[in-house]
């Protein structure tokens, strides 16, 4: 029985009190009256029964005047109480009842604050005890997460039902730069905890993958992988390795699947540098065919013919000098354009071109004694080198021309030329010849006390690059020339740097090993439900009348966690000018929707983002009654469960004064931050929304049906837009 029902029958009797003694005592001396007496008493009361109706209305009205006050002091004062243990219980530890009403009610309130401060101290004791006996754990699950997060390949675990239970930054940049369509607004590929991968791979692959490393488990193999290529939706190629992650815990399971890992690579690019390098080859080769064949032709004819004519020889000898020249061209030319095929030879890193030459000087001038200068220095070359090995050869050719020439002073130069840059190391007066350099170029490196079981041209040839030995007749000078592919430094994309630096993004789940896919079922419980948060700002507060989305927010809960990294944040330009009095609630202006993707791109793309997911929302039938505005003309339709925060609220304080979001969040210790941005609020409807969950489990309301059941029957459930 509710507190309505139980003030209504107080009032009833209250009724019956007044007037029921009144009424059988004259009902009694009626019936035992003569019709004499009964004449007598009509002239006797009849005069007066407006009097007596007039003070008994007033007695009524006072009584029900007493019994409101003392209903509301005690009985809607104690559910009140109530509803605040509960919160102190559960959702909000630092909660604390207030002092208010008659003075028994105040000191039940303090008594209870005064457990409540007993708890938590108990509490905290508990919690210090459950933390250190955690710690060792938690360092194990921040070390796994440090290295998936900044692996530099990109690798996706999965359950059975190809749900997404880990994944690293890079996997997650990888298939944002393979979004296609509405996927590529806002929030990218759809890569998230709990997504399927079949929304991003093709099942039938990942499904033959998984049957032959079964047949080869079977089989007892030491190791079972599988390998495969798949196209993704705009037509990339990717390599996708598939390694089984095998039950444990149970000798009968140990070589049955619970899931899997993914290591996926972009081939795209190397495939198209392969098919580039095969037609440059070709053409060096056609090309150089007929080249040689003059050449051939020109030595014959001069060695066939020792005393022919001095211009004649001359003319065979300008045919070689020509020949030689084109293939030389040829061969730059070759280079310059297989430049960026080299650079995939060898796991090397972006550096500066001048760094590399600063690290030479400095080490040649400590162990050496050499002065070292430079000149024609380009500080915006970068090099696609091994900087250890590269400076390491530097330092070794130095050496070299120290011992054997007693060189004094060296000069650096570096220009970039096409797609390649020369580094010159030079120096003044000696000159050496080719099979002295050949020498050097071959034999293994050492440096004072260190060696290295690498040569020159081991180096070289590791960095896809090319060096020879040139002399300066004019200036007499000599210099080493290196070389080397150019590269532009990468740089992580703004959209993912993390603000704080201490948070690291929540991309692995390994309770969702557990998982298995079914579709929204009502009566499944909350807990286990995967949720879509989102809120809308607005041109204004009428849908009906035209007003139009601007920005949509929303945010992801899987398994009771909210997924900050995983949300969708867009803009919206509406097609029309913005009201100021909105403005200054929201702070979105003209110039900052002007240009944003119009809704009829937003909307396919927010679908794709909370498919398979409950929707939630506070105050969700305004924000519904938009989308729903907008079926007929994107063809959208959003037909999965909603839950409104709202109406929970007040399932779940039906007897406090507002249900607002701020008052809510106040109660539950929620800490509201960007109010009235779209993302900042879905993440407080967020957080709201999981600190209600264990309040409805109280109650008994522990499936998504009885929550929307629960939700309908509220007062607020009947306010339509």
């Amino acid at each position: 029985m509710n507190a309505r029902t139980r003030f209504v029958i107080s009032v009833i009797i209250l009724g019956l009190l007044m007037t029921g003694p009144f009424v059988i005592t004259a009902l009694l001396i009626w019936v035992g009256a003569q019709a004499d007496e009964q004449a007598l008493l009509v002239q006797l009361i009849l005069p007066h029964l407006s009097l007596g109706a007039l003070m008994t209305t007033f007695g009524f009205v006072l009584g029900l005047l007493v019994i409101r006050y003392l209903f509301r002091q005690y009985v809607q004062g104690l559910l009140k109480m109530v509803e605040n243990l509960r919160l102190m219980l559960s959702a909000n530890r630092n909660f604390r009842v207030t002092a208010e009403g008659p003075p028994e009610v105040q000191l039940l309130a303090q008594a209870t604050n005064d457990l409540a401060q007993q708890r938590d101290g108990l509490m905290d004791d508990v919690e210090a005890q459950i933390a250190a006996a955690k710690a060792s754990v938690e360092e194990e699950k921040n070390r796994l997460a440090a290295l998936m997060s900044e692996l530099a390949q990109a690798v996706v675990v999965c359950n059975l039902d190809g749900r997404i239970l880990l994944y690293n930054s890079r996997a997650r940049l990888q298939f944002r730069a393979l979004a296609q369509g509405s996927t590529a607004v806002a929030g990218g590929a759809l890569i998230g905890l709990g997504r399927s991968i079949f929304s991003i791979l093709e099942r039938n692959q990942i499904d033959h993958a998984l049957e032959v490393v079964r047949q080869r488990l079977l089989k007892g193999a030491a190791t079972a992988i599988a390998n495969f290529i798949t196209t993704a939706r705009g037509g990339q190629l990717l390599r996708v390795q598939l390694v089984p992650v095998l039950a444990t815990g149970d000798p009968l399971r140990e070589r049955e699947l619970s899931g899997y890992v993914l290591t996926v690579e972009n081939i795209t690019r190397s495939l198209e540098q392969e098919s580039r390098r095969d037609q440059v080859l070709q053409s060096l080769t056609d090309g150089s065919r007929g080249s040689l064949a003059n050449i051939r032709v020109a030595v014959g004819n001069l060695m066939d013919y020792p005393d022919m004519e001095a211009d004649i020889r001359e003319r065979f000898v300008s045919i070689i000098s020509d020949e030689v020249v084109r293939m030389s061209q040829r061969l730059d030319q070759t280079m310059s354009e297989f430049a960026d095929s080299l650079k995939t030879r060898w796991p090397l890193e972006d550096v500066q071109g001048m760094d590399i030459i600063a690290a030479a000087q400095r080490r040649i001038e400590t162990e050496l004694k050499v002065t070292t200068k430079t000149e024609a220095i380009d500080e915006g070359v970068w090099l696609r080198a091994e900087s250890f090995s590269l400076v390491f050869s530097i330092c070794f050719l130095a050496s070299r021309l120290v011992e054997h020439y007693q060189i004094r002073e060296l000069r650096f130069r570096l220009q970039p030329v096409g797609k390649l840059a020369y580094l010159d190391i030079i120096w003044a007066g000696h000159a050496m010849s080719s099979e002295t350099f050949y020498t050097w170029e071959t034999d293994a490196m050492h440096l004072a006390k260190e060696s290295s079981p690498l040569s020159l041209r081991d180096v070289i040839d590791r960095h896809g690059g090319e060096i020879w030995y040139e002399r300066e007749k004019a200036a007499h000078r000599a210099f080493f020339r290196f070389v080397l592919p150019v590269a532009s430094p990468d740089s992580m994309p703004q959209s993912e740097m993390i603000g704080d630096i201490a948070t690291r993004p929540e991309y692995y789940d390994f309770d969702l090993f557990h998982f298995r896919d079914q579709s929204i079922d009502l009566d499944r419980p909350l807990a286990d439900l995967t949720y879509t948060v989102f809120d809308t700002e607005t041109t204004g507060l009428e849908p009906a009348a035209g007003d139009e989305i601007i920005q949509i927010g929303a945010i992801r809960i899987v398994n009771g966690r909210l997924l900050r990294h995983e949300n969708f944040d867009q803009l919206v330009d509406p097609q029309r000018f913005l009201r100021p009095e909105g403005i200054r609630i929201h702070g979105i202006t003209d110039d900052m929707v002007h240009g944003q993707p119009q809704i009829d791109i937003v909307l396919p793309a927010f679908h794709d983002f909370c498919s398979d997911t409950v929707l939630v929302a506070h105050n969700a039938a305004f924000d519904m009654r938009f989308l729903q505005l907008k079926e007929a003309e994107t063809g959208v339709v959003f037909s999965q469960p909603v839950l409104d925060t709202l109406l929970l609220s007040a399932v779940l304080h039906a007897n406090q004064d507002s249900h607002q979001l701020e008052p809510i969040a106040e109660r539950l210790g929620v800490t509201i931050s960007g109010r009235h941005s779209a993302l900042g609020d879905a993440c407080t409807t967020g957080e709201v929304f999981l600190k209600m969950l264990p309040l409805l489990a109280q109650m008994g309301i522990v499936t998504l049906r009885q929550a929307l059941d629960a939700s309908e029957k509220t007062y607020f459930a009947r306010v339509k837009y």
